[in-house]
């Protein structure tokens, strides 16, 4: 009994550290879980759409010996390469890889239809021969005539297609007073937009070594009718001789694409912190506030619909983030009556139901001066999510 007893404690020595294996297998389990968990909660960007300018029968400008639309493909693809590399989790969507034509009305859908988190459409810009440099674009009233003719220049590709003057609302892509009621409903995601269009710029001037021509506002159809930060780049000049060198060469055109991806990882990186951490001062000022009076009240108009979302109806978005906030008025700045949807993660938090746009623009106003200075306005057709313009068309057409 004596020679055995050893071998006995061996085999509860073995017993103990079996449940031990399993107790320590069990806890990373939980551990895994709960951190899948959290990451599930956090925003991501996740959808990104590149768009090459113009395509198949439409060259865009011309150089001595090339077309916009060739190296305009070559940069998005490269683009769109850097980031699917470097960025497995993000789905880039391209709204042509090879060289055909694809109107502007169905780029913005392509990007409308993904729900996209943002859109980067890539041109190459003409002038005098003296000129050449970087411009980034963003929706918005264009305050040179210079930024008139870019845009007026790059919306007259509808001209290639039937029909248009019905699918863009009679717009005359030459007719300055056009631009005026264009800009009425410009780019909700201004902010955002100019913020990954500086990112842009920076990186054309401080790594690539090109002029930097500044980023600009004007009125682009394909910017206005997506849902989504927008930017168009205009990569230098084939008017200048040595720029249409440069962008036809291949490293030329790595060098183009790779200051994009990098001005795109800034921008992701700083947008998903913004994000998660605004969700935590919410739910921070949640704790604080319960029970506090609200400190202001902002009322829709008479002309809301009670209780239903039928029919047009226009919101203000003000606020987005990847975890449930209570739709409590502390936790809205004192705002009554806040609604929210909630898509692929992330919630997005509105005020107000109107049923006109210039009520929704007074509404706007009022929330901006509450602290909600990124506010922009959103429209719904019997609950579905729908194109500002879109909605503005048809109540007109009712």
């Amino acid at each position: 009994m004596v020679f055995n007893q050893p071998k006995l404690t061996n085999f509860y020595q073995l017993q103990r550290m079996m449940h031990r294996a399993k107790y320590l297998i069990i806890l990373s389990f939980v551990i895994l879980f709960v951190q899948n968990s959290e990451a599930q909660s956090e925003y991501k960007l996740k959808k990104v759409v590149i768009d090459a300018g113009h395509g198949g029968h439409d060259g865009g400008c011309h150089g001595s010996f090339s077309n916009e639309k060739d190296i305009a493909l070559a940069i998005a693809l490269k683009l769109g390469e850097y980031i699917e590399l470097n960025f497995p989790d993000v789905e880039v969507i391209y709204t042509r890889k090879t060289d055909v034509f694809v109107p502007l009305y169905e780029r913005a859908k392509i990007a409308n239809k993904a729900n996209a988190d943002l859109f980067i459409c890539i041109h190459v810009n003409s002038g005098q021969p003296a000129a050449y440099g970087t411009e980034t674009y963003v929706m918005g009233l264009h305050k040179t005539e210079s930024n008139l003719k870019v845009a007026q220049r790059e919306n007259s590709v509808i001209l290639y297609e039937d029909d248009y003057q019905n699918k863009y609302e009679n717009f005359d892509p030459n007719s300055p007073e056009s631009y005026i009621a264009l800009t009425l409903m410009q780019n909700a995601y201004l902010a955002q937009s100019i913020d990954f269009a500086n990112k842009i710029q920076t990186q054309f001037r401080e790594r690539v070594g090109r002029k930097d021509r500044g980023v600009r506002q004007a009125g682009f159809l394909v910017l206005h009718q997506t849902a989504m930060p927008s930017v168009l780049i205009e990569t230098g000049f084939l008017t200048n001789k040595d720029e249409e060198k440069f962008l036809n060469s291949k490293i030329g055109q790595d060098y183009m694409a790779s200051a994009i991806y990098r001005a795109f990882k800034e921008y992701k990186k700083e947008l998903e912190e913004k994000m998660n951490s605004s969700s935590d001062n919410s739910e921070q000022n949640s704790d604080n506030q319960q029970g506090n009076e609200p400190n202001a009240s902002v009322e829709s108009s008479n002309e809301t619909s009670e209780n239903n979302d039928l029919g047009i109806v226009f919101k203000v978005q003000i606020a987005t983030s990847p975890k449930k906030v209570e739709t409590l008025p502390q936790n809205f700045k004192g705002l009554k009556n806040v609604s929210y949807s909630e898509h692929g993660g992330l919630y997005r938090y509105y005020v107000g139901n109107e049923k006109s746009f210039e009520n929704a623009v007074n509404l706007q106003k009022k929330v901006r001066d509450l602290g909600y200075k990124d506010a922009f306005i959103v429209a719904f057709e019997n609950n579905e999510r729908i194109a500002v313009s879109e909605a503005v068309k048809k109540l007109k057409n009712q």
